[in-house]
């Protein structure tokens, strides 16, 4: 059976737990890998971390209102929820995904 996972509502989505998400540099080399891909499975952003960190990385994505995780056969598809994040913080996504710091880590 497949996992299904929890994506918060629009206006379930809080500031200070999406900024929390954020302020991770792995966290937010996923977030600008994913962008620049549009779309991926779990694998693609494991970029040789292990299954474990990441997962729970995924999760606080997901939770954060960020990461939008669908389940086809055994792939996990992950997109960003930028329409969504747009929406309640008009700007903000934009503002991150405008620069990717130096110091990211393998900018994954």
């Amino acid at each position: 059976m497949a996992a299904l996972y929890h994506h918060p509502a629009p206006e379930e989505i809080t500031l200070l737990p999406l900024l929390r998400a954020v302020a991770d540099p792995v966290r937010l080399g996923i977030i600008y890998h994913l962008h620049s891909l549009g779309e991926a499975n779990c694998t693609t952003l494991l970029r040789g971390r292990p299954k474990s960190s990441m997962s729970h990385h995924f999760q606080v994505l997901r939770e954060a209102g960020i990461l939008q995780t669908r389940v086809e056969g055994v792939q996990h598809r992950n997109t960003l929820r930028l329409d969504v994040l747009e929406e309640r913080f008009p700007g903000l996504m934009s503002a991150i995904l405008r620069e990717c710091p130096a110091d990211l880590p393998e900018k994954i």
